[in-house]
């Protein structure tokens, strides 16, 4: 934890550029050549309109963790060779409102603001390689856009976690979790306060996220720069089963959330907000 630390905030980030990256296919198919890799799977988002239906389904209505948001696909779509994921307010009924439940998807009355969030689960999961997302994160207050993976077998936190990009409450995180010896989640985290990358101005700009999983480690970078790395020996569930979560497929998911149990106050959140993405890549080694 203190090396990647270091290794981060010592080093001057090389920022990506505002601009979409010069280049076409064959660098995109021949990017990792060298070390191995070869790509098996990529959505470029070069189409107008919805995302592409083969590869991503849709997360609907209040999810997890308290969030504030109500997820529908409205807030996804694709322009200008990007992926846009926006959060908006709204002012809508709640269809699942039940007078005194206990239930938080139940007992709101009203859906206040809405977002996006879409997954490959059921369409294309992945265990090892190279993972490369390009995006641009709005930082403001209440907003926690991530990308992350889920393994595909097993219930959460059993299925393992992996937060390549995540971001909350004026932190840029890499997490990867699986099952504690309590039941609950057991994670492994690195945090970073995004005043130290460059505030408003790094947040301004796209950068590369990127996880190299292989069969004995998870490491997860932005820019070039290691953020995070955890041994796979570490990851097995502590409920006595053996299991490792991360020697499984693992779908991935893109998503704006707000508020909720990390997302922190609503109160200074500027609307519409958007997460961008220029890009997501999979490549593997034979």
């Amino acid at each position: 934890m203190n090396i990647a630390r270091a290794l981060f905030l010592g080093s001057i980030v090389v920022a990506q550029s505002g601009c979409r990256p010069i280049g076409g296919s064959a660098h995109t198919e021949t990017a990792f050549r060298g070390e191995g890799y070869r790509l098996v799977w990529a959505d470029e988002f070069n189409r107008e309109g919805k995302p592409d239906a083969s590869n991503w389904r849709y997360e609907k209505g209040f999810v997890r963790n308290d969030e504030a948001q109500w997820y529908t696909e409205e807030n996804a779509w694709c322009a200008n060779g990007l992926l846009v994921i926006e959060g908006r307010k709204a002012s809508l009924p709640n269809p699942l409102y039940e007078e005194g439940s206990q239930d938080w998807r139940k007992r709101r009355k009203s859906i206040d603001y809405t977002a996006s969030s879409i997954h490959t689960n059921g369409k294309h999961a992945w265990q090892y390689g190279r993972f490369v997302m390009r995006g641009r994160i709005d930082i403001g207050p209440g907003l926690w856009p991530a990308w992350w993976t889920l393994g595909t077998s097993g219930r959460w936190p059993a299925n393992g976690e992996i937060d390549i990009m995540e971001y909350y409450s004026g932190k840029l995180l890499a997490n990867v979790a699986c099952l504690g010896p309590d039941r609950k989640a057991e994670w492994y985290s690195n945090t970073f306060n995004t005043d130290s990358l460059g505030g408003a101005a790094w947040a301004s700009r796209f950068h590369v996220w990127r996880m190299d999983w292989d069969s004995s480690a998870i490491e997860l970078y932005v820019d070039d720069q290691l953020l995070n790395r955890v041994e796979l020996d570490k990851l097995v569930n502590k409920d006595g089963s053996g299991v490792n979560p991360f020697r499984q497929p693992h779908y991935l998911l893109l998503n704006l959330a707000m508020g909720g149990q990390r997302g922190g106050p609503m109160n200074a959140t500027r609307f519409p907000n958007r997460f961008e993405v220029d890009y997501v890549r999979v490549y593997q080694k034979p």
